[in-house]
């Protein structure tokens, strides 16, 4: 018996890859985030599965489901949104799960800052001007943020920032953003990437927070901060350059 960690992707059934549809047609016991992954997903679990929505359940009603599942010989699709390996909230049900002695694996998922930029038809990583992207969130509700992982210590970087659980905290990017990016550096807001109501938000750290609560985006949403959103004048990467030399493009008399 195996628990299978599964991404979902960003919301579209199509990003959905073949061993995660595999895996969740294969369970006769499927649990998924309701509230993030779609139905058309958990639809490939097969017809006699028992399919829960653990929207409403606490963490040990979720071990519990999976040592039930583990007691009658029986797989688990544990279906997660995104990749699983960012905040899935799947590392406190893999410490449980070891202390059980259950087997599981894990299967990525396209992320939702891939969906966005997909859907943006841009490349986050340009020649010049950025060559990395931090992916964060901020502190609200949710658990704090460890030391040194504000946005006033990383926006020093200038690095694209994918900032995740973050919409209703935009006076807070931009206080803390606006020394290192300047108020019009470009912003895009995400909604639900890649669902069919998707949202796409464009502004400045200036006035992303205005636009936002006109468009009455409260949830669901990435916040995408660059000088790359947008940008035409980078140059172009050597890896294509005639001039570049490399193991497989060699010298050329």
């Amino acid at each position: 018996m195996t628990v299978h960690f599964i991404g979902a992707g960003p919301g579209d059934p199509d990003l959905l890859t073949i061993r995660a549809r595999d895996l969740i047609s294969a369970c006769p016991v499927c649990l998924y985030a309701g509230s993030l992954v779609p139905e058309a997903v958990v639809a490939h679990a097969p017809a006699n599965a028992r399919v829960l929505d653990t929207a409403s359940m606490t963490l040990d009603e979720i071990i519990a489901e999976m040592h039930k599942a583990e007691d009658a010989g029986q797989d688990v699709a544990r279906v997660h949104s995104g990749d699983p390996s960012l905040y899935g909230a799947i590392a406190e049900q893999i410490r449980r799960l070891r202390a059980l002695d259950i087997a599981y694996d894990i299967t990525p998922g396209v992320s939702a800052y891939a969906a966005a930029a997909a859907a943006l038809g841009t490349e986050l990583t340009l020649p010049g001007i950025s060559q990395t992207i931090i992916l964060t969130r901020t502190a609200m509700k949710a658990s704090a943020m460890p030391e040194g992982e504000d946005l006033d210590t990383l926006g020093r970087s200038g690095a694209t920032l994918a900032i995740h659980l973050s919409i209703r905290n935009l006076a807070q990017v931009r206080k803390q953003l606006e020394p290192h990016y300047g108020a019009d550096c470009p912003v895009v807001v995400v909604y639900r990437a890649s669902w069919p109501d998707q949202m796409i938000v464009r502004g400045t750290l200036g006035d992303i927070q205005a636009k936002v609560r006109a468009a009455k985006i409260t949830r669901t949403a990435l916040v995408l901060v660059g000088r790359v959103l947008g940008e035409e004048a980078f140059p172009d990467s050597a890896l294509y350059d005639a001039d570049h030399v490399h193991l497989l493009r060699p010298y050329r008399k």
